[in-house]
């Protein structure tokens, strides 16, 4: 028996945008217009301004027992791939094949339904993956303890919080035995403590031999549980291997595409001091998405404000926490090396700080800025936050691929004496 479990070829998706799907009255016209939207055409003819390929050309083939990461930014096609290997979609040309029994956990609520009861729609999904009963039994009261929902077992699904959806789609999905596991980014609506859970449980379901491919923009995640990975842009296959070198090229593709963030909305709606004003706060690191570092390299931190009048003591700094566990890992102001009380005059400034490379372990960071004028007041506290995530490419010592524990990452100078 063949080790591809998942074989994929040519695949490609067309979407509509903005306008209803053209019927056709005969079998003869839907033919000649998919013939007609193949995405052969598209190299040698501009796409229709209302048409957006979704996927195009996509092949790769995924063993027995592997687990694939599926990498890209917004739009590149993650989804679509994923419904179309569940059976959701119909691909527009290409052929998928599957061997083997597959769960899906995709969007909030994809396959239950939402008048039935937590328990019934635990049934419901085994009957659709082809479970007898006896075999739903066996698993219940795991699927159960996994979601952490017994009391709200007996309570139509509709009334879950996104969070309870989840736990319980996951649990169901993951406990049924499925030969074939694909899990979406929907994992990111849980908690921190949740989100570990289901990535052990994954560890698990992989070592015993069952196939997993998994979307997220968590490289964190994909680093520590997929072998090997597909980067998707636009739609089509840019590369496809080692979860490590997927993970660089789709940082270089991605870098310099970030769109204009939120943050700088929460900055315009900060209430007017007659003193300080916050322009913008840049976290940033060569060659990276805005938002998604690797441990080996620097990291910029950017402060850029406006000074309105003469002040002593102005003090300009952040507090730079780990979301995982909640911790301070530190707090730094702009003048803890001088000797006396700055005197600022008005006038705009960018104060920067570098965190160096190898200082943080992989884990999601938040930097909170502070600004105050010392014993007298807080300007800002707890109000302009930027997150980010250190992911882990490269060991502290290049030679070794190890994941060292604790809340920082140190690259510590040693002498050794004989």
């Amino acid at each position: 028996m063949s080790d591809i479990v998942i074989r994929v070829e040519n695949l490609s998706k067309l979407y509509h945008i903005g306008a209803l799907q053209q019927r056709h009255d005969t079998l003869r016209d839907a033919l000649m217009s998919r013939f007609r939207r193949s995405p052969q055409s598209t190299n040698s003819e501009p796409a229709s301004s209302d048409e957006l390929w979704a996927l195009r050309d996509v092949s790769f083939e995924v063993k027995r027992g592997d687990v694939v990461g599926i990498i890209g930014r917004n739009g590149a096609g993650k989804s679509t791939l994923l419904k179309i290997l569940s059976r959701i979609t119909e691909p527009t040309s290409g052929r998928v094949g599957l061997h083997g029994r597959v769960g899906s956990l995709l969007e909030v609520g994809t396959g239950f339904h939402p008048e039935l009861t937590g328990r019934e729609n635990i049934y419901l999904n085994g009957a659709i993956l082809g479970m007898h009963r006896a075999e739903i039994d066996r698993q219940f009261d795991e699927i159960v303890a996994f979601a952490e929902i017994e009391r709200f077992l007996d309570t139509p699904v509709k009334r879950y919080s996104s969070g309870m959806y989840v736990r319980l789609a996951f649990a169901v999905a993951a406990h049924l035995e499925p030969e074939i596991l694909l899990v979406d980014e929907v994992l990111a609506v849980g908690d921190a403590e949740f989100q570990k859970k289901c990535l052990g449980k994954m560890r698990t379901i992989a070592s015993e031999g069952r196939t997993i491919v998994f979307v997220s923009h968590n490289m964190t995640a994909i680093s520590n549980l997929c072998r090997t990975t597909v980067v998707l842009r636009a739609g089509m296959v840019t590369y496809q291997g080692v979860t490590q070198i997927a993970i660089r090229k789709h940082l270089s593709e991605s870098s310099g595409e970030s769109q204009k963030r939120p943050l700088q909305d929460r900055i315009t709606e900060l209430p007017a001091d007659s003193v300080f004003q916050l322009l913008d706060l840049l976290v940033s690191q060569s060659h990276s998405i805005e938002d998604q570092f690797v441990s080996s390299n620097s990291i910029l931190i950017e402060i850029r404000y406006r000074v309105l009048q003469h002040i002593t003591g102005l003090r300009i700094g952040f507090d730079l926490r780990n979301l995982d566990t909640g911790d301070i890992i530190f707090r730094t102001f702009h003048d803890d090396s001088e000797q006396q009380l700055c005197n600022t005059m008005p006038g705009n400034y960018i104060s920067r700080a570098v965190l160096p490379a190898n200082f943080l372990a992989p884990a999601r960071y938040e930097v909170d800025v502070l600004v105050g004028i010392h014993a007298i007041r807080w300007i800002l506290f707890d109000q302009v936050h930027y997150g980010f995530d250190v992911i882990h490419l490269d060991g502290v010592n290049a030679q070794y691929a190890d994941k060292r524990p604790g809340l920082i990452m140190p690259k510590i100078n040693w002498q050794t004496y004989s």
